[in-house]
């Protein structure tokens, strides 16, 4: 069904696979917000450019014919000096730096719209907003409009269904739920496995192996988790877990550290951004 979709434009207008009316398939979901988009914005963790960028609906967007534009979100989590350093920004053109926290990119973001817009001709135009779950698509949405059209939470996959909303005279967002590609859902193997929660596309408390994800992360982020609970492990996860463990009281019977507690509260920080990479600085 996937290639009828990408050849022709009778084919995208083919009925979508019965499902009940709570759960669309991701293929069919994300097929239909691009054909009927004319612009797509991609939301990015900036603190993880390459890994939350989704390069198959990327590759969706392109042949379809769409406006890619790519929002690099949760700008007020990293230090501005080292982002324009990173390469690859190099690979994601156009893009812009967004926080909704610090209300910071609405304007740029409002402009580069209106630009491609008016290249566009055409009326009414159609944005959308895409990007794996918890990427913060709902806030810049919320923003963008000036009110809380979009329901928002820091769990992945809050947002339930296809939202139309009005961003300007002729001008309309659509917003969806964050959706992870088929074969990332079936990837085996810690690594494969620990990307996901990692750029907080699943929720803090529903990883099945937190220890390992804290692992990956304080191997890629050495000392950032140190530094901000201020505890010192010397680069080791297990003594930061054990330590912080302590420290927060979060023992079981025995005096034995509460070792799948402690991961997830590190995670749960993580996620709902309370690590600040200017914690490593």
């Amino acid at each position: 069904m996937t290639r009828g979709l990408g050849r022709t434009k009778k084919a995208a207008k083919r009925k979508s696979p019965k499902t009940n009316k709570h759960r669309i398939p991701v293929v069919s979901l994300i097929d239909k917000i691009i054909w009927e988009s004319d612009i797509v914005l991609e939301i990015l963790d900036v603190r993880f450019i390459e890994k939350s960028r989704n390069l198959e609906i990327e590759d969706k967007v392109k042949r379809f014919g769409k406006v890619l534009i790519y929002v690099l979100n949760k700008s007020d989590l990293v230090n501005p000096n080292d982002i324009t350093k990173n390469i690859e920004l190099e690979k994601i053109k156009p893009y812009l730096f967004f926080s909704s926290k610090e209300r910071k990119g609405a304007h740029t973001l409002r402009e580069i719209i209106k630009i491609k817009s008016e290249k566009l001709d055409k009326s009414p135009i159609i944005i959308g907003v895409i990007g794996y779950p918890n990427s913060g698509k709902s806030s810049l949405i919320n923003y963008l409009i000036g009110k809380s059209s979009a329901k928002t939470s820091s769990e992945a996959g809050y947002t339930k269904g296809i939202q139309k909303l009005k961003l300007s005279k002729g001008v309309y967002l659509i917003d969806t739920p964050g959706v992870i590609p088929p074969y990332e859902k079936t990837e085996i193997g810690d690594k494969g496995m620990s990307k996901l929660p990692r750029i907080g596309a699943i929720t803090w408390n529903k990883i099945k192996n937190p220890e390992m994800v804290v692992f990956r992360l304080t191997q890629q982020y050495p000392y950032l988790f140190e530094k901000h609970y201020k505890i010192e492990a010397k680069g080791n996860s297990e003594v930061l877990i054990e330590k912080l463990g302590r420290k927060l009281n979060y023992l079981k019977k025995g005096n034995i550290v509460d070792e799948d507690r402690t991961s997830k509260r590190i995670l749960r920080d993580w996620q709902e951004g309370k690590i600040s990479f200017f914690d490593s600085t």
